[in-house]
């Protein structure tokens, strides 16, 4: 005689299929961490951290990626000898100019590489260079097989999605920075998509930066807004964000996702800030 289902057998036989359609659905995480510095000295305890996190005293190499320089050749030196602190020798690299054919085999070299490192300047040069290309492809191959992908000031901002470029739409004095909360004045463009509801901003609190990413954070309700200090860093291993170095992070949240702008000037309520020290840590969603 055949037994009848019971609601805890037909629970436990449908379960397998309800855990299967649920991975499905989940977005696959990197296997990777990103290591972003908000640009000026790198303590030697941060370069010591990029290292270990990485493995590359396992063995393995540091590929720098310098496009963001002025002088991108010189800066894979100035890398090499920064980080020769460590110990580590193995830090390679090359200028991939826009337009310009690839060399055989850097490729592999940026997908292999324990750590891809990339140093600041301008970030929409940067971009100029990768985008679209087999380089930008090669970072997120790198980054999704388990590669370090670290950045600093220029570096650090091409890893969101919407790249903060540095320049502001409507004309005021460079010398007096970022002194409005005003609407459709800080220029985003497409940055690696790294981080793709994060928005990044460098030098933070060192060059008073606070009235830029507000603005963004208004604009832009649907993103987390990171300030990074100076000497500071945030290592994102997955949903998780922790803070290191010297100073501080700030975080900017428009959950509500409403926002004015009248007579040339941004407005919102419910804005969530957050300041983070060394050693604390916060969720990316």
């Amino acid at each position: 005689m055949k037994k009848p289902f019971t609601p805890a057998l037909t629970l436990l036989l449908i379960m397998p299929l309800l855990f299967s359609c649920n991975s499905e659905m989940q977005p696959e995480q990197p296997a990777g961490k990103l290591y972003i510095i908000g640009g000026g000295s790198r303590p030697e305890s941060m370069l010591n951290e990029i290292v270990d996190i990485s493995g590359l005293r396992n063995g393995g190499w540091m590929y720098v990626l310098p496009m963001a320089s002025e002088e991108a050749d010189r800066a894979i030196i100035w890398t090499r000898e920064g980080f020769s602190v460590t110990g580590i020798t193995a830090v390679y690299g090359h200028n991939f100019r826009p337009g310009a054919e690839i060399p055989e085999g850097k490729i592999d070299s940026i997908i292999n590489a324990r750590c891809i490192y990339i140093p600041g300047g301008v970030q929409g040069r940067f971009m100029e260079a990768v985008r679209n290309t087999p380089v930008a492809d090669a970072i997120h191959e790198a980054y999704k097989r388990g590669a370090v992908i670290a950045g600093t000031s220029a570096g650090a901002a091409v890893m969101s999605r919407l790249m903060i470029t540095g320049d502001q739409l409507k004309p005021q004095s460079s010398r007096e920075g970022y002194t409005t909360i005003q609407p459709e004045n800080i220029e985003l463009a497409e940055g690696l998509g790294l981080l793709s509801d994060v928005i990044v901003d460098q030098h933070f609190i060192k060059r008073q930066r606070l009235n830029r990413l507000v603005a963004v954070a208004i604009e832009n309700p649907g993103q987390l807004c990171a300030g990074i200090d100076e000497s500071t860093a945030i290592i994102i291993e997955g949903n998780k964000a922790t803070v290191t170095g010297l100073s501080q992070v700030i975080v900017i949240k428009n959950r509500k996702g409403t926002f004015t702008a009248d007579n040339d000037l941004l407005g919102a309520t419910g804005l969530e800030l957050s300041v983070y020290t060394p050693g604390s840590s916060f969720m990316l969603r």
